[in-house]
């Protein structure tokens, strides 16, 4: 039973979302703010956060980095405003996905689950793949480079593995969108850009010319060459 913690301040809101995930098989613990939902986190072990960006005290932007900071917890993002400067600040800071308010459950859960999901690889892969100083373990589901493992949001993990599974192909953003995130033709491309720079700053030396992960303008990101 996967566990969900909600942080949102807002109480109908927090009771509707969730009492329909509870209804879906979901273990659920709510917290009214940040301070309270970082120190649930501790207690609960949740394997997803449900963060809204707009809570009172430490607001959601300062959750989602003191989190991202102890690990690879798994945030999507509330937000009332999807068009928000907000919202990629809060990108930015490290959330997975993010969510428009008002949502209906089945959006909700569906968002969660995709972003649960464990990334499936075609069998007769090698485990563990080597470009340049990069290491990447298909089974494991790690990545270390120059033999230091490194800490990847589950958004990142699942670009790098999905571009370097095809190294020198060019994928557009929608393509990205509809295969990473499970996003659907309405998916926000900003999702894709921000993930990127997340992790050029992790695996590149260079995050401004990048080696591992390339634009192409006016088409978009490939994998390589190196």
């Amino acid at each position: 039973m996967p566990r969900v913690l909600l942080i949102e301040d807002d109480a109908s809101v927090r009771a509707g979302i969730e009492l329909g995930l509870r209804r879906r098989g979901h273990d659920v613990r709510t917290a009214p703010t940040g301070e309270a939902g970082l120190a649930a986190i501790g207690e609960f072990h949740p394997d997803l956060l449900l963060l809204d960006l707009m809570l009172p005290g430490m607001n959601g932007v300062q959750v989602c980095r003191r989190v991202r900071e102890a690990g690879q917890l798994p945030i999507i993002m509330l937000t009332a405003r999807g068009d928000d400067f907000d919202v990629v600040v809060g990108l930015e800071a490290g959330a997975d996905d993010y969510i428009v308010k008002p949502a209906r459950t089945e959006v909700i859960e569906a968002r969660v689950r995709a972003v649960l999901r464990r990334i499936e690889e075609p069998a007769g892969r090698a485990d563990v793949e080597f470009h340049g100083d990069l290491a990447i373990d298909r089974v494991a589901l790690n990545v270390a480079k120059a033999g230091q493992r490194l800490s990847l949001a589950p958004s990142e993990l699942k670009l790098l593995l999905y571009l370097s599974a095809a190294p020198e192909q060019v994928f557009s953003r929608q393509q990205l969108l509809e295969q990473v995130w499970e996003h659907g033709y309405h998916g926000d491309a900003r999702l894709v850009d921000a993930c990127v720079r997340r992790l050029r700053n992790k695996i590149e030396d260079v995050p401004a010319s990048p080696r591992y992960i390339q634009t192409l303008r006016g088409f978009g990101y490939r994998f390589g060459p190196l």
